[in-house]
């Protein structure tokens, strides 16, 4: 088990007491799972009394779902930003997908958690509606590569697919029984977006770079 921090190591100097309790769980997440994340062990990580985080969260659930807000809130930054990057309407659904890969593969307790803390609510976070989270941008990338606008059921549904595709790929690369397929493609990226290019949702973005 890693050492996370301690009082001494990281102190508590600014107003943001809500933040940095957040990132601690992060570390603390990160570090060490899920199963090590209470409201005390966060709050010995960011440096503050054992009470402090009480003024924010009422309990472990409450600040795991902020923690989950954060990974989302990061997660549709770095969809902007592969979208942005992109050089064509069609090449940024590949590197969207990319991305999310990137992503989850960077940050797998956390991925994990995003997941669990959403997966029993009966509707999307209201945070998942907005333009630029990464469902929205996901979804206004598939209007700028030819998507229908005007039809909304047909919309969702394309960008709940590329959700799915990229999702099952984050889930699935990480096997080991895939070691020799990654080593022969030339890296986990390669084959990532070999994968993504055989995706009907990616298939005219990624293929061009997976046959490079």
């Amino acid at each position: 088990m890693r050492e996370t921090g301690n009082a001494q190591a990281r102190p508590y100097h600014h107003g943001d007491l809500s933040r940095a309790l957040v990132d601690a769980a992060r570390r603390i997440l990160e570090a060490e799972g899920p199963a090590a994340l209470s409201l005390r062990a966060v709050a010995r990580e960011a440096g503050v009394s054992p009470a402090a985080p009480y003024h924010h969260f009422k309990d472990k659930c409450e600040l795991i779902d902020a923690v989950a807000q954060q990974g989302w809130h990061a997660l549709g930054e770095a969809i902007v930003e592969a979208r942005r990057t992109a050089a064509t309407p069609r090449e940024a659904l590949g590197e969207i997908g990319v991305a999310y890969v990137r992503f989850a593969r960077a940050n797998p307790a956390l991925y994990r958690v995003m997941y669990d803390a959403t997966r029993d609510q009966e509707t999307m976070p209201e945070h998942a509606k907005d333009a630029d989270s990464g469902f929205g941008q996901v979804e206004e990338a598939i209007i700028a590569a030819g998507g229908d606008p005007n039809n909304s059921i047909a919309l969702e549904v394309a960008t709940v697919a590329a959700w799915c595709a990229a999702h099952g790929v984050a889930e699935m690369v990480g096997l080991k029984q895939f070691e020799p397929l990654m080593e022969a493609m030339g890296g986990e990226e390669a084959l990532v977006r070999a994968l993504l290019g055989h995706i009907t949702a990616y298939d005219h973005s990624t293929k061009a770079r997976a046959d490079a």
